[in-house]
């Protein structure tokens, strides 16, 4: 059927990061859209629709790219989309305040043979500050089609999607591609007849864009030759055009490359493009005085920092309090309605109690990724970046690891996950690995129960404690890494530096759910799972208590007969180094499933019911009496928790980015530190008398 005739429209939506993409692709699909992965990666794909004069328009957001020498996994992932499967249409979001930067994508998008429309977005901030843009002329110019946009204020939706219309319709020809000079063309030209030469290999790949990549030494293009009928010669040719071109400029192909097109796009904005002022007063410029200062910038980072999750915690402890009563009146209504027995304990202790551990934290999220978003979408996280990037390098890491860093205090799943953006497969895994040893929002709980209750006057201490700990550990990790199994130079850090912004209400709106929706559904159907099968190991096989036996001495002994107690004495001789009995090692076993799954086995285990939560007086005088516990016994614990493997969600996430062999060795590598410390710990505690 003829592009023309075409009811159905597949538009990649692609564009450099911070263009306003995310917010475009918003203001065209609204909340018709949906969340899923690239087939094979773990890279978010968010596809959308939007319907208008009988023509469907089926919107795919690629990840934000620089170019199409892809280093990164999301920059793969959208070379391969647009190669593979071949769109109808690329819309190219542009930002108008940096227009020849972003023209530079433009112009490798064209070479594909794949209609492109360019969006002028953030058109207003660009007339702000003088910058006058003739789209017109501009598109004459490129071979473009170019209209302007405001994503955030979804102005010019309707201009866009009427150039998407005539493009698609034949009205408006976008079939142009940028001239590198005559040197440079008469290589071209060669290449793409010899790559033409395989029609079945030209119809996969253009002749236009495989030419162009083979002359830049593009790895991935050379690898994609395997394929064609004369591999061998159009090497050759490639090598030979290459070598020519460095002789004859003096320098890299790929530089010599990169500066044509650039002369193309500055003859072009010349053309089209006029400063009428720029105002004497740059707020960017002035913010950036104090925020990126080579000595504020890093304390003004650690106070950015503890101010979120000092606001985050005192916000969240109301809904988090109304969640817990919530729940609590939940289980005495099952239990005033459900006939004491099995049924009865399985919805109350299991299912209640699992599914409210874990939305009773996601106040916390919320609030979390709130402040998050709005540091995100007002330019600050890209200057945080910076500001820790020479701090991060002398422990091995890279600057940009802090982003993927600070998500895992929120929950360590979408934190590993947005490793991907990382060039460096060196960088990606390292950071992966030490994205555990921050203190997520499920160890939160286990925290705070132990703080309250053995150092109730320095809870909030202590539990800060905790959390500076794990990011000394997370350093010293890298720096161990880094210097043995992923020794490597370091990779060099670019990244660029947004003007500042005001956040969009729909947009950090947006962000929070789409963050807070992820968290509810891949950590509360474990936990859930893992509640219920805490509740059957505690309570099959059934014990039947002798007559005349105490309530307290039989429901002490059911559990040490119940499969775990079974489980937990064959376990007790590993960890009794470390100070615990075998109630508390069967609580940690249990925190595998899910952090938070340890108060609730704490709660079983100690005699006290699992509607007991961190808040729980009874629960925290319970351990207070028990001879099991003590101060030091305490903090091994919550050190304890902090250090060893995270979650099966999180496994998972490390296991499909990177596969089994790392998720065997994080494993391995967390728990041997986290007992060896534990060990050390207790044992210089106990000789000091502390236990």
């Amino acid at each position: 059927m003829s592009p023309a005739k075409r009811k159905v429209l597949r538009v990649a939506l692609a564009g450099n990061p911070n263009s306003g993409k995310t917010t475009l692709f918003n203001a065209l699909t609204g909340a018709h859209h949906k969340v899923g992965n690239y087939p094979g990666v773990t890279v978010e794909k968010r596809e959308g629709t939007r319907r208008r004069d009988g023509r469907e328009y089926r919107f795919i957001d690629l990840p934000g790219i620089y170019s199409l020498t892809a280093y990164s996994i999301d920059e793969v992932v959208a070379r391969d989309f647009l190669l593979d499967e071949k769109p109808d249409l690329i819309v190219d979001v542009l930002d108008s305040t940096n227009l020849e930067r972003h023209l530079y994508l433009c112009l490798q998008f064209q070479e594909l043979g794949i209609p492109v429309v360019g969006a002028l977005n953030m058109s207003d901030e660009a007339e702000a500050k003088g910058i006058r843009i003739d789209e017109k002329a501009l598109s004459t110019v490129l071979g473009v089609p170019l209209t302007k946009t405001v994503g955030s204020k979804g102005a010019g939706v309707d201009s866009l999607l009427d150039l998407i219309d005539a493009v698609a319709d034949g009205k408006v020809a976008s079939d142009r591609y940028v001239q590198y000079g005559e040197e440079i063309e008469s290589r071209l030209v060669a290449l793409e007849r010899v790559v033409a030469a395989d029609p079945a290999f030209a119809a996969r790949f253009p002749a236009r864009w495989l030419a162009v990549k083979l002359l830049e030494k593009d790895a991935n293009a050379y690898e994609r030759l395997a394929d064609h009928a004369e591999a061998a010669r159009v090497e050759t040719l490639a090598k030979d055009s290459t070598v020519w071109l460095e002789k004859h400029y003096g320098k890299d192909a790929e530089i010599v490359v990169s500066e044509q097109r650039y002369g193309y796009i500055r003859g072009a904005t010349r053309e089209a493009v006029k400063i009428v002022g720029k105002p004497d007063f740059s707020m960017t410029e002035t913010i950036d005085k104090v925020i990126m200062n080579p000595v504020l910038a890093l304390p003004i980072f650690v106070g950015v920092l503890w101010a979120t999750f000092q606001t985050t915690f005192l916000l969240g402890e109301y809904p988090m309090a109304w969640l817990e009563s919530f729940f609590g009146l939940l289980a005495k209504g099952a239990t005033a309605v459900i006939p004491d027995g099995a049924l009865r304990s399985l919805i109350v202790d299991g299912i209640i109690s699992g599914v409210g551990g874990v939305l009773s934290f996601v106040p916390l999220i919320v609030i979390l990724f709130f402040l998050l978003s709005i540091l995100e979408d007002i330019g600050y996280m890209s200057r945080a970046a910076f500001a820790t990037d020479k701090l991060l390098h002398s422990f091995g890491l890279h600057g940009q690891s802090i982003f993927p860093m600070m998500l895992g205090f929120g929950c360590s799943v979408p934190a590993i996950m947005a490793a991907r953006t990382l060039k460096s497969p060196r960088d990606r895994i390292v950071t992966i690995l030490v994205i555990p040893f921050m203190s997520c929002g499920a160890k939160l709980p286990v925290h705070v129960l132990l703080a309250a209750a053995f150092f109730p006057k320095h809870a909030a201490n202590m539990v800060m404690l905790v959390y500076a700990i794990g990011v000394v550990l997370a350093l010293l990790s890298a720096f161990l890494l880094k210097r043995t199994v992923l020794r490597g130079a370091p990779t060099p850090f670019v990244m660029e530096l947004p003007p500042y912004r005001s956040p969009t209400a729909s947009g950090v709106l947006w962000h929070v759910w789409e963050k807070t929706s992820q968290y509810m559904k891949k950590a509360g159907t474990v936990i859930l799972a893992a509640s219920i099968l805490i509740w059957a190991i505690t309570n099959f096989p059934a014990y039947d208590a002798p007559p005349g036996a105490d309530e307290t001495t039989a429901a002490r002994s059911a559990l040490e007969y119940s499969a775990a107690g079974r489980v937990g004495k064959s376990i007790e001789p590993l960890f009794a180094p470390l100070g615990f009995d075998w109630r508390i090692g069967v609580a940690t076993v249990t925190g595998f499933a899910a952090k938070e799954v340890v108060v609730s086995t704490l709660g079983i285990l100690f005699s006290i019911g699992t509607e007991e939560n961190e808040e729980s007086e009874s629960l925290r005088e319970a351990l207070r009496s028990d001879p099991a516990f003590n101060p030091l016994v305490a903090f091994v614990l919550m050190l304890f928790t902090l250090i060893i493997p995270p979650c099966f969600a999180a496994l998972a996430t490390i296991k499909a980015e990177l596969g089994w062999k790392w998720v065997g060795f994080a494993f391995f590598f967390m728990f041997s530190l986290g007992w060896l410390i534990g060990f050390a710990v207790y044992q210089l505690g106990s000789l000091g008398g502390l236990a």
